[in-house]
């Protein structure tokens, strides 16, 4: 059974401020009435409904969602007060956020990917191997990526699947798991 993360993005912390998830990328205008053509960042976007408060860009410009539909692959969303195609060039390219605070609490072996990446990684013998500096999202189940401390040795790739990530204690920011042996 694959160890689940849920893929947001790390969030932004200034001083104190709220910290921001990033939920969608916002790619280009779509049409002339002011939608936008996304991509989700988030296994929640049930969450991101009409009337719903994001945030658009670095600078965390709030908005609410006017609209918001499913087509393929991606998803056309349309903001209160910006009704036409000029009105949201000024988007293209950035991101959605959200506050953290309104993420849903997980349970179990559920991580966000923002609570995973820098944590030290051991391994069963209780060795460090490194920090887990990315996740590759992949069609069967998530890679990790760990950089070890001796910048001369190559990264190393773990599967994101119970029979290699032994344990995560998110508090401890420390993940056991079992180093793979190549034949």
């Amino acid at each position: 059974m694959d160890v689940e993360v849920n893929q947001n993005q790390p969030g932004l912390l200034n001083n104190g401020e709220p910290v921001f998830l990033a939920v969608a990328k916002i790619f280009k205008p779509h049409g002339l009435k002011g939608e936008v053509s996304a991509e989700m960042l988030s296994d929640f976007t049930d969450r991101l409904i009409k009337g719903k408060q994001v945030y658009i860009g670095e600078e965390h410009l709030p908005i609410r969602i006017n609209s918001i539909r499913k087509t393929n692959k991606k998803y056309l969303i349309s903001f209160l007060d910006h009704p036409e195609i000029e009105n949201v060039e000024k988007f293209r390219n950035k991101m959605i956020y959200i506050k953290e605070t309104e993420f849903p609490m997980l349970t179990g072996e559920e991580y966000y990917y923002h609570d995973l990446l820098g944590i030290e990684v051991y391994s069963e013998e209780n060795e460090s191997i490194g920090v887990l500096a990315d996740i590759l999202r992949t069609g069967a189940n998530d890679v990790y990526v760990v950089q070890p401390h001796d910048k001369q040795k190559e990264e190393i790739l773990l599967p994101a699947i119970k029979a290699v990530i032994k344990n995560v204690d998110i508090k401890a920011r420390k993940m056991i798991v079992k180093l793979q042996v190549w034949r």
